[in-house]
């Protein structure tokens, strides 16, 4: 893929027209940093000016003018995402899309609404609140719609209602020649020519700038009932997971932990959780098909000598079991003090999730640092939480060696080399092996098309390979 060519007088020829178009321009190096790095390891990649959007029309005019200077343009969301995905490595222009927070439309009887990119996730439930629907992908509270589509993210909600690629009826998108378009209308189903939709979904802002999402609505469940248990091992714990799904157990949630995180929970959080791998479960729906269901999990817990496991009912008590879920990251910081987070994702088949997740724990004992393993284990997904010392660069290429062969295990058992984090611009390397040549090259063909000059994003996803 080409590189893009623009020189700094093209550049600063565009920032000079968009403030003369009447946009919000910043140039100061603080902001642009901030827009460049996202809660990744990786360094910051600041852009040549940050420009502010508060509406279609207005990223229409962006696209324009950084069309016509051939300037790069990076789209800017929230800024939590985890594998470099804002980062303007080729400088340029960054779009600020968090001014474009609104909600358009709410069809309570069919269950979607239409937003704004740039709301974030936490801000469209509260606006929800009272109408007894939620949105249910739990990324990150300050993750923006836009960014969540761009990155085809999900949470810990994903095992039961599955990812952004389920949860996304439409896109409004703006293309490079300034074209507007809209992907899909708001039936439950379409066969109508191409799923442009799901082109877009994952596509981290290199085919066109996401301007409005229509996203699929969830009822708010009547009965919801949360437990935690601990496991001999980390293998008894990820058996139980695929025995569970196996047998039709409907989780909203089930999150691992392994003994590294619980410690460091354990100190941070000052919870008391048993120094074992650790499972915490949630269920909804109605109270029977949760008693049900939890009832499986108890049998199958036993079976592979778990703790008894401990039950939470009312909200305040929910909220409390999922603390030391939650604040995980945190304890990680404090865990390792000084040390920079580097944290990644892979994905399996369940039927393959003890293997990788055994496997991948007998390459950490290798290190001479302890790193956590904890994930959403219910759809085949975990995650490593490096946390490297900055003083020690040694850390950083022995961790690399475990991530390295963690990826492609993963791959080797026809899975994949991020379930959501992304693929950003660290992951690319993989993606060969993932999909293969013809593949690819297909994906770099419909880029081109869409983005003959590489200005959306440059850099991102197959782009470096």
């Amino acid at each position: 893929m080409e590189t893009p060519m623009t020189d700094l007088a093209s550049v600063q020829q565009a920032i000079h027209d968009l403030g003369a178009a009447g946009l919000s321009v910043l140039t100061s190096r603080g902001e642009r940093e901030q827009r460049g790095k996202d809660q990744t390891f990786l360094p910051a990649h600041a852009s040549d000016a940050v420009v502010f959007a508060e509406s279609t029309d207005d990223v229409v005019k962006i696209v324009n003018i950084c069309r016509t200077h051939r300037c790069p343009i990076t789209p800017f969301g929230a800024g939590t995402s985890s594998e470099g995905h804002i980062a303007a490595l080729h400088g340029g222009i960054c779009i600020d899309l968090t001014r474009m927070n609104a909600v358009l439309q709410v069809n309570a009887d069919d269950f979607d609404c239409v937003v704004q990119a740039g709301i974030t996730r936490e801000s469209l439930n509260r606006y929800l609140r009272d109408t007894g629907l939620f949105f249910p992908i739990d990324a990150c509270p300050e993750a923006s719609i836009g960014g969540m589509v761009s990155t085809r993210a999900s949470g810990t909600h994903a095992v039961r209602y599955g990812t952004m690629r389920e949860n996304v009826i439409n896109v409004t998108a703006v293309l490079i020649d300034g074209r507007v378009v809209k992907t899909a209308n708001r039936a439950r189903k379409s066969a109508a020519a191409y799923d442009l939709t799901r082109l877009f979904v994952g596509s981290a802002g290199t085919l066109g700038i996401i301007t409005e999402v229509t996203v699929r609505l969830h009822p708010v469940p009547d009965h919801v009932a949360a437990a935690v248990c601990a496991f001999p091992t980390i293998g008894d714990a990820a058996r139980l997971v695929i025995e569970a799904s196996q047998a039709g157990v409907c989780f909203a949630k089930v999150e691992f932990m392994d003994t590294v995180q619980i410690a460091w929970t354990n100190a941070y959080s000052k919870t008391n959780l048993a120094p074992k791998p650790h499972l915490f479960f949630e269920f909804d729906g109605p109270p029977q098909a949760v008693k049900e269901h939890a009832a499986i999990v108890e049998e199958l817990a036993r079976e592979h000598g778990a703790s008894p496991l401990q039950w939470a009912i009312d909200a305040a008590e929910r909220a409390h079991l999922w603390r030391a879920r939650h604040e995980a990251i945190y304890a990680c910081f404090a865990g390792r003090p000084g040390c920079q987070a580097w944290a990644t994702d892979v994905t399996v088949p369940i039927s393959r999730l003890a293997d990788c997740i055994e496997e991948t724990q007998r390459d950490l004992q290798e290190l001479p640092f302890p790193v956590p393993i904890l994930g959403h284990v219910g759809d085949g997904n975990f995650h490593l939480a490096f946390m490297i010392d900055p003083a020690r660069p040694e850390e950083y290429e022995m961790a690399h060696d475990v991530y390295d062969r963690m990826v492609r295990r993963a791959i080797a058992m026809d899975g994949t080399c991020t379930g959501e984090h992304g693929v950003g611009y660290f992951k690319n390397r993989y993606l060969v092996e993932e999909f293969g040549e013809d593949t690819l090259s297909m994906m770099r063909d419909i880029k081109r098309a869409l983005d003959p000059m590489n200005l959306l994003n440059p850099g991102k996803l197959f782009d470096a390979i």
